[in-house]
């Protein structure tokens, strides 16, 4: 009988060993029927043989035991980490076990354009990584993180600096203000420090403008040329008549927060903001909007020339003036084009009716019979700074 008992352990023994054998072989082995690809989320406290369930659940492993396997053998030294891991390929299970001790999880990506001001972030942070825009908002009030580098700003508006970042699940909007500010700071000590040091131009104010010519203009070639014309109104102490301060004034009374934007009105432009640049003279009191490289650049270094106005040329550009006369004339001929456009879109569209998807392809395909005609190359429609400016920029209205 104690014979027989000894050659049931051994046999025991032989069949737990060959089972782990075969088990520390599957760590190295990926699980090829696994093809998709899928996000998993592993909450904080989860126990390792649960994270194994998931996984297997999931079909991004065969079975628990190679995984678990490695997990005991190293859990005096390494933990599971909490977050969302992102399998989009199979993996051998010591793959997937490394990727889970290293905390390799997923980043979401967030796309800030460049013009964006703080209340279009706020939204975006909102709609990719359900941030509280309220919270995201209170944040960017406070300067002290970037005091050192511009005393008088009155919010973090100008510095939050547009680009493609990578979040986690969960990231705090502390944090995401930090990145952005880190990122700004990156981008002005690398390419924009020595040239502010050469010039003594002030931060505050080249910013500033620099957001005033990201919102007017999308063409980058334009933008260097919109600078100038800024910049030669302020040295002529003219008002700058820039349509987006008036936008970011009403932004800042709880206006115009919808998306697209409603058009400019009277009530608008009569309201006594210090952003108003209609109502007052010189730059706003900071940046309306967070500009990218190039509207930094326009901004440090204007364009020569004389123009002082410019008006939207209705397909994505503008037309730029010297004299007030030579202006009024683009405008006329811009309101004329507009008007066209309008009477073709009615035409074809049948209706007077309120704008859906149907009357705004009628609406694309009357511009193109507009450029058939050699007076409209294309409608500006494709850019929330490309936006008709009707008004005159000679601190008058059209």
């Amino acid at each position: 009988m104690k014979r027989l008992f000894k050659v049931l352990i051994a046999v025991a023994i032989l069949a737990g060993l060959f089972v782990l054998a075969k088990a520390w072989r599957e760590l190295y082995l990926p699980y090829r029927p696994y093809s998709g690809s899928q996000i998993l989320l592993i909450e904080p406290g989860t126990s390792a043989p649960d994270v194994a369930s998931s996984l297997v659940q999931r079909g991004i492993l065969a079975r628990r035991l190679p995984f678990l396997l490695r997990y005991f053998i190293g859990r005096a030294q390494h933990r599971l980490k909490a977050g969302e891991y992102l399998f989009d390929r199979p993996l051998r299970p010591i793959d997937v076990y490394q990727k889970l001790i290293r905390g390799d999880i997923y980043l979401h990506p967030v796309l800030i354009p460049e013009g964006s001001d703080r209340f279009d972030i706020a939204s975006i942070l909102n709609r990719d990584l359900k941030i509280n825009p309220e919270n995201f908002l209170r944040i960017t009030q406070d300067t002290a993180l970037i005091r050192d580098l511009d005393p008088q700003a009155p919010t973090l508006e100008g510095y939050l600096f547009p680009d493609t970042y990578r979040f986690p699940r969960n990231v705090s909007p502390a944090a995401v203000v930090e990145t952005m500010l880190s990122r700004f700071r990156h981008v002005y000590n690398s390419k924009f420090k020595q040239e502010f040091q050469q010039s003594g131009a002030s931060l505050h104010d080249v910013i500033t403008l620099a957001s005033l010519v990201e919102k007017e203009t999308p063409d980058r070639l334009e933008r260097p040329i919109v600078a100038g014309v800024f910049a030669r109104r302020l040295e002529l102490h003219m008002q700058l008549a820039c349509d987006p301060t008036v936008v970011y004034a009403a932004r800042l009374d709880h206006r115009m927060l919808e998306h697209p934007l409603p058009s400019i009105t009277r009530s608008d432009l009569d309201f006594d903001s210090p952003y108003n640049t209609y109502l007052h003279a010189g730059l706003p009191p900071g940046p309306i909007a967070n500009p990218g490289e190039a509207s930094i650049r326009a901004a440090l270094a204007p364009a020569p020339g004389d123009a002082l106005y410019f008006v939207s040329n209705n397909h994505g550009g503008h037309v730029f003036a010297s004299t007030l006369a030579e202006h009024e004339r683009n405008v006329a001929r811009y309101r004329k084009q507009v008007a066209e456009l309008r009477d073709l879109a009615e035409e074809e569209a049948g209706t007077h009716g309120p704008s859906t998807p149907e009357n705004n392809q009628t609406k694309n395909r009357a511009a193109k019979k507009l450029k058939k005609r050699g007076q409209n190359k294309k409608q500006k429609t494709t850019h929330p700074r490309t936006k008709k400016r009707a008004r005159l920029r000679a601190g008058g209205r059209a």
